[in-house]
């Protein structure tokens, strides 16, 4: 959970984590207008960027009461923990100035309480990273695994890599630099994408996730999938469209179209012919060679590669 994965991060004892439900699930609603809702003008929370945004399209009246539990949340952290600080994305600025404002009705106008936002995350073309733009990666293993996660921060442009460098990593700014021109010098050798991908999944996985990643990457890259395990399959291909197939044995030509990786039997017997096709790590030429499913990882997976890079993955059902 969120407890495990901050723990982790930060450590136990520089870290205090609270449920805002400890102090909101005890709100009556006579009591949220009563005690808060005297305190907040319309008019301003009108003028707040995140509500005036969508008055045109429309807004719920939960989304638009949310900066107050917002600011009851701030209060009460300033109350309970002296929190005098809070930050955000750059979305959240009404949010937290709603907390601010809460608090100096509350306590007065010489409480020290402060807001501080960053700028949303986006790539060279302006593209958020988030769930609503199908770009998101978790710190939840189960949501993202660590090799996924690796591959996420390798794939990065060469126009957003160094920027990702001073954001998400402690490497100094002379090794960025030396980075950056070295990515400059050797456009294709996605050296500062491997720097960054070793630093972040080192700091949230572990070192032994970077070792576990690049292993399976160099599998994956030289088709050498062969001696891996179950579980470095799911690992590398958990979080990617899979086919269903059932553990009974096929011809490799009905398996290549059932599962949609051949658009027809004539380009299957091609492929296959021509050596195109490798089944979990043992390249096929034989157009009667039969799948056993039950052969390959622990006779949960099958893997298919067509060509040299295309993958396709198929889970026992």
């Amino acid at each position: 959970g969120i407890t495990e994965q901050v723990t982790k991060l930060f450590g136990d004892e520089k870290t205090a984590i609270v449920n805002n439900n400890d102090w909101l699930g005890k709100l009556t609603l006579t009591d949220f207008l009563r005690d808060y809702g005297k305190l907040f003008s319309i008019n301003v929370m009108l003028k707040k960027d995140v509500v005036a945004s969508r008055l045109e399209t429309g807004i719920s009246f939960t989304e638009f009461t949310y900066q107050i539990l917002q600011g009851i949340d701030y209060h009460e952290l300033w109350r309970r923990h002296n929190v005098q600080l809070q930050i955000g994305g750059s979305d959240q600025w009404g949010n937290i100035t709603s907390g601010i404002d809460l608090i100096h009705s509350i306590e007065g106008n010489n409480a020290t309480a402060f807001g501080l936002t960053i700028p949303l995350m986006t790539d060279s073309s302006g593209k958020k990273f988030g769930k609503s733009e199908g770009n998101a990666i978790w710190l939840n293993t189960e949501k993202t695994s660590p090799y996924t996660f690796y591959q996420f921060w390798y794939n990065q442009s060469d126009e957003d890599v160094v920027k990702y460098l001073k954001y998400f990593t402690f490497l100094g700014v002379d090794e960025i630099n030396n980075l950056e021109q070295e990515a400059k010098n050797n456009p294709g050798g996605r050296i500062a994408q491997k720097r960054l991908a070793q630093e972040v999944t080192k700091f949230v996985h572990g070192e032994q996730a970077v070792a576990d990643a690049e292993k399976l990457s160099a599998a994956l890259f030289s088709g050498d999938v062969a001696n891996l395990s179950a579980a470095d399959i799911a690992d590398a291909f958990g979080g990617v469209p899979s086919f269903d197939i059932t553990s009974e044995k096929k011809n490799v030509v009905d398996f290549l179209v059932d599962g949609e990786i051949e658009k027809s039997k004539r380009q299957a017997r091609e492929d296959v012919t021509n050596g195109a096709i490798t089944i979990s790590g043992e390249k096929v030429t034989d157009v009667n060679f039969e799948i056993d499913p039950t052969k390959h990882y622990d006779g949960e997976f099958v893997l298919v590669r067509r060509g040299k890079k295309k993958y396709f993955f198929g889970k026992v059902k």
